[in-house]
């Protein structure tokens, strides 16, 4: 029985680009560093790379596969509003496609306990789920998170029917069976069943008195009376209560019904000795957990349970859910001193996914990487990061803003919350032209704007060897195990010059040898002559390997090709006169017709 499976399918789906894995060139002038090493832990070596984002992944997975922690990415939104050329399947199709290749991309460059992010509205959403379910398992989605952008004001509200305020962020793991995320709190209001005060805690808990709440606040504040409090803190009353609350967390509590099955053997004779014995507080101890507390008969619940230390203030706070509606996006102005209309994140809504996801030191990758925000983060959290964005924007905003970050000189977005005063740094790449352009007679060659250094990094990553050229050995320009090398040369190479070659790399080690040509011995031969050298030509090597030459896979729908009808059928023989020797009039929008049915 042939076995099936659910899938999205699209046109051209079984189309894949042959993608070339392009070297990374580092620009010294745009890479940027600290003027001195803020703390111990200051990160320095964080990529920011210019260019084709498709290109720019295919890039570094030789380098970072299986290494990166966490995947944020915030792709363009398909809105159909620049699609007015294609009919609704090729638009879908044309979108849906450049995701999965992206997708499939990003996966190979995630560790097995890694995370993935990706920011979405409603118009992709339901085919996005089912992609990226095909691309990592539906057994790895780990949720969506409705993520709250905006309110229903200003504009926005007179439209009719419904407004939107939300996005969307799929939240994937690569391999559900071993990735373990952090467990996240946020802000909440005061919990107002804790209504009880120990007022006595240092003494020892059988001698406890228990007293109202508010009663403690006005102790606290001299107050008389609670229209006393109400005069002297007006509407900041609450926030003052509630600051109260978390200041004695460990003296305000609520008292709550038990079951005697619901508790241990031993906490059940204290439970009995609060119900015979109603004036005094009895404690069942516990090793692995908080004691037990009774009193008339109920447990004592303590509110220190209800808090954590958020960005570094201990506050009331409750598990993160999947509704974030604490992290509006509007009234971003200020953060990171960059202006990007309609497409700045919030850095507290980078802040919670790398908090979700990674630890210090962790590697975090944003390949749309717009004005920065996941660089700025990430680098504030001391992760480490990769950003790729091939738009102008990349030289205008994200660099001056990562230069105000390394300078400890934006105080805005999470600045505050993690205390950062600066440091670090990153280097700055733009992807390496094509590597094989055709010369003036439309033959395939080696790009003149390639140097020797540049050829044998790129035939290195195009072959699978790490690019490590040794000081001291002209022909170890890069290894693929201890005893594997590869040697890359334009000249030609005499017999002479391989049998040289084969004494020195000796009968222990093998050499993949890339040349413009072998003189002397036949290539069959070659292989029973020197049987620790292999030769390969350049560019002959790698001609079909590769889409040469292809700069753009961008998600820019300007960028896209428009959608080409095929054409239409030959017209039908024309049918027999009619009476009177007349055909019948064909319609004169019949070509029309054909084109609109065909489309």
């Amino acid at each position: 029985m042939t076995k099936q499976k659910l899938e999205l399918t699209w046109i051209g789906k079984e189309k894949r680009p042959k993608l070339e894995p392009r070297i990374l060139l580092e620009d010294p002038a745009r890479s940027y560093h600290a003027k001195h090493r803020v703390t111990d832990d200051d990160i320095f070596d964080n990529r920011l790379i210019f260019g084709d984002n498709l290109l720019a992944l295919k890039a570094l997975e030789q380098e970072f596969s299986g290494k990166v922690k966490c995947v944020y990415i915030d792709p363009p939104f398909n809105t159909q509003q620049a699609f007015e050329h294609y009919d609704d399947g090729y638009e879908h199709s044309i979108w849906l496609g450049l995701i999965r290749d992206r997708a499939e991309s990003l996966r190979r460059l995630l560790s097995d306990d890694g995370t993935l992010f990706v920011h979405i509205d409603d118009n992709e959403l339901g085919y996005l789920i089912v992609l990226l379910d095909e691309v990592f398992g539906r057994r790895n989605r780990i949720g969506v998170i409705t993520f709250k952008q905006s309110s229903a004001s200003g504009p926005k509200a007179i439209n009719p029917g419904l407004v939107t305020t939300n996005n969307y962020i799929l939240y994937y793991a690569k391999n559900k069976d071993v990735w373990l995320p952090n467990r996240v709190f946020v802000p909440g209001p005061r919990d107002d069943r804790y209504s009880k005060y120990i007022e006595n805690y240092e003494d020892e808990f059988q001698e406890w008195n228990l007293i109202g709440l508010r009663e403690a606040f006005l102790r606290n504040n001299r107050l008389q009376s609670w229209d006393d409090a109400k005069a002297k803190f007006a509407d900041k009353l609450e926030a003052k209560l509630a600051d109260f609350v978390v200041t004695n967390a460990h003296r305000v509590v609520r008292t709550a019904r038990v079951a005697p099955r619901d508790v241990n053997e031993a906490a059940r004779d204290a439970l009995t000795q609060s119900i015979a014995d109603r004036a005094m507080v009895y404690r069942s101890v516990r090793e692995d957990r908080d004691d037990y507390y009774f009193f008339g008969g109920e447990q004592l619940i303590f509110y220190r349970a209800k808090t954590r230390v958020i960005d570094g203030k201990p506050t009331t706070a409750s598990p993160l859910t999947n509704l974030w509606d604490d992290l509006l996006s509007n009234n971003l102005h200020n953060e990171g001193g960059v202006s990007f209309p309609n497409g700045k994140k919030p850095e507290a809504l980078i802040k919670r996914c790398l908090e979700l996801s990674t630890t210090a030191g962790d590697i975090v990758l944003d390949s749309f990487a717009g004005s920065g925000t996941t660089g700025a983060v990430a680098q504030k959290m001391g992760r480490r990061w990769i950003m790729v964005e091939l738009g102008d924007h990349c030289h205008s905003q994200i660099i001056p803003r990562m230069k105000r970050v390394i300078d400890g000189a934006d105080s805005a977005g999470v600045t505050a919350a993690m205390n950062w005063k600066g440091g670090g740094g990153f280097r700055y790449y733009r992807l390496a032209p094509t590597l094989i352009i055709d010369d003036r007679w439309g033959n395939p060659v080696i790009n003149p704007e390639y140097n020797a250094a540049m050829l044998a990094e790129a035939l290195c990553k195009l072959e699978g060897f790490t690019y490590a050229p040794s000081e001291s050995c002209f022909w170890q320009q890069g290894h693929s195990s201890e005893r594997d090398f590869i040697y890359v040369t334009t000249q030609n190479l005499s017999a002479e010059q391989l049998q040289a070659l084969s004494d020195e790399v000796g009968s222990a080690r093998s050499l993949l040898v890339c040349c413009s040509a072998f003189r002397g011995v036949g290539a069959d031969r070659a292989a029973e002559r020197w049987p620790n050298l292999t030769l390969k030509k350049i560019p002959k090597m790698v001609l079909a390997r590769c889409e040469w030459g292809h700069d753009d896979y961008s998600l820019n729908v300007a960028n896209l090709p428009m959608a080409t009808p095929e054409p239409p059928s030959p017209p039908a023989p024309l049918p027999p006169t009619g009476e009177g020797g007349q055909r019948p009039r064909a319609r004169a929008n019949a070509t029309m017709d054909l084109f609109e049915e065909d489309r």
